[in-house]
């Protein structure tokens, strides 16, 4: 229950009488009486909403420096300056730019599967603070969000768009231009789970484009693009040639996890 202190009581004369923040709080209050808050992964009840438990949280392998400048993996050692990896040399991603949270597993896996097909937005808010942090660097060179777009039929059939909730939350906290609609499936896709490299490469090859009434807002300016996960990098490796052949300035690409068991080598 919150505690009453005259000072939070009293208005500017002395004169006792209900305060903003003494009122948020003992709204809080109520509200976690009738929903306490609980850990996004596991259901533990936990102090605070929009957060996980210690055990959840140790189980994120989150990915920090040194990294890969161009692909965001994580590399062994850090040599001092900008860094690149043997797969960005061997193969240049068409985007400049991939940073990503954590690596696909854990923790980080089950929460991305709970949004991705159980609609679970629960979570959006702290997946949105964690994006922010890892694309710092990338934010400050962006002017508009941009996700990963679902074919029709599979938005219809989900009714969201994963990508678009995390891009709304990181254009909110950035205070970014969202553009949803700005990049567009032209075909649909099968589905990439399973697929090899080139299997994936070729399932996405020319399946995005810039629709014609919208390539003015894209034309000049720097794009971060939002996925959930980058595997092989083939699906945002198609978005990134989509928006550069509509004349974007720079494509940067963010996404909450990245499968590391393998190098993500854009297609």
């Amino acid at each position: 229950m919150a505690e009453w202190s005259l000072e939070e009581d009293c208005g500017p004369e002395g004169a006792r009488g209900p305060q903003p923040g003494l009122l948020r709080r003992s709204l809080r209050a109520l509200s976690d009486m009738v929903m306490p808050p609980v850990c996004l992964v596991c259901r533990t009840r936990i102090e605070a909403h929009d957060a996980l438990c210690a055990r959840c949280w140790r189980d994120i392998d989150f990915i920090r420096p040194p990294l890969c400048d161009r692909l965001g993996l994580p590399l062994p050692f850090d040599t001092g300056g900008t860094m690149i990896s043997a797969a960005a040399a061997a193969d240049p991603p068409p985007f400049a730019r991939a940073r990503a949270v954590a690596a696909h597993t854990g923790s980080m896996r089950t929460l991305v599967h709970a949004l991705k097909f159980h609609d679970r937005q629960d979570a959006r808010r702290l997946l949105g603070k964690w994006l922010v942090e890892a694309g710092r660097e990338l934010l400050v060179d962006s002017e508009v969000v941009v996700p990963v777009p679902l074919a029709r039929g599979r938005l219809l059939a989900r009714r969201f768009n994963q990508s678009a909730i995390l891009s709304r939350e990181v254009a909110r906290l950035a205070k970014l231009s969202f553009e949803p609609l700005l990049l567009e499936r032209t075909r649909a896709t099968a589905s990439q789970v399973g697929l090899s490299r080139g299997e994936r490469q070729r399932n996405v090859r020319g399946a995005f484009a810039v629709p014609t009434r919208l390539a003015a807002r894209a034309k000049g300016r720097n794009i971060l693009l939002i996925d959930d996960v980058i595997t092989t990098g083939s699906t945002v490796g198609a978005c990134a040639r989509a928006l550069i052949r509509a004349g974007a300035g720079r494509v940067d690409v963010l996404a909450l996890a990245l499968v590391t068991d393998q190098a993500p080598i854009p297609g």
